[in-house]
């Protein structure tokens, strides 16, 4: 798994990205059970487990660009209702490689009834280039009028990410919250609407389940685009425009 070194002008920054664009493009047998490929270009990327590919006895899941053109971003994600951290400071954690890298980064975002309760993308730390394998970690509270919570691994512009072992826990205050919003952007708007009911609990954190056979990759992707259109409304009319970052100055 060989990537070519090269650079993007701008990374976006992370904003709804569960729905706001295509879940085509991809082999169905090949994406991680329980996980969802998505982002502004998902086409110009591969996303596949890789047996050959470890941390410690664990193997990884990874996003390659693959397309002509470096303009976008794809992410693998998952969401999980929010009810069991309620009142808590969450963190999660996972470890990542990259490869020829323009930009790798962490996400989770909080979605209220009415708008986002708190969202980090590592924006402001994104990995960039070839590096080994680190634990990163996004800490965020969930506040009681959470509903969801979205999260993954994202790549923008050219090169690879691995990323494995997925962790979440409740932690104490004296952990620093990494949360990105203002309490302006974080304010109540419109109340988007009720579109699917996720898991309880994330799933194959690890990567461990069998992956997506076809006949569930096409009664994911029905579910999806419903969910898709719904909250693509939403979140035109609650969206939040958060600072880029330029490659190579962040």
């Amino acid at each position: 798994m060989k990537c070519q070194p090269n650079s993007i002008s701008t990374i976006p920054a992370l904003l709804g990205v569960v729905t706001l664009v295509s879940l085509m493009g991809f082999a169905a047998g090949r994406l991680p059970k329980g996980w969802i490929k998505s982002g502004s270009h998902p086409q110009n990327y591969e996303i596949a487990q890789d047996a050959a590919v470890k941390h410690g006895d664990k193997a990884a899941a990874y996003i390659k660009f693959t397309g002509a053109s470096a303009d976008g971003f794809c992410t693998l994600m998952q969401m999980f209702k929010a009810n069991d951290y309620h009142g808590k400071r969450l963190r999660m954690s996972a470890w990542m490689r990259t490869e020829n890298a323009d930009s790798a980064q962490l996400w989770v975002r909080l979605d209220g009834a009415k708008g986002m309760a708190g969202f980090d993308n590592m924006n402001n730390r994104a990995v960039r280039g070839s590096t080994d394998w680190k634990k990163y970690e996004i800490v965020l509270d969930v506040t009681t009028n959470t509903v969801d919570v979205a999260f993954g691994v994202i790549l923008a512009g050219k090169g690879q990410v691995c990323v494995v072992d997925f962790m979440f826990e409740a932690v104490g205050n004296d952990v620093p919250s990494t949360n990105m919003l203002t309490p302006e952007q974080m304010k109540e708007g419109q109340k988007r609407q009720a579109t699917y009911e996720y898991p309880k609990q994330p799933v194959n954190l690890n990567f461990e389940d069998d992956q997506v056979t076809g006949a569930e990759y096409e009664a994911n992707l029905a579910r999806d685009k419903a969910a898709a259109d719904a909250a693509r409304s939403w979140l035109a009319a609650n969206a939040i425009r958060l600072d880029t970052v330029e490659a190579g100055h962040g």
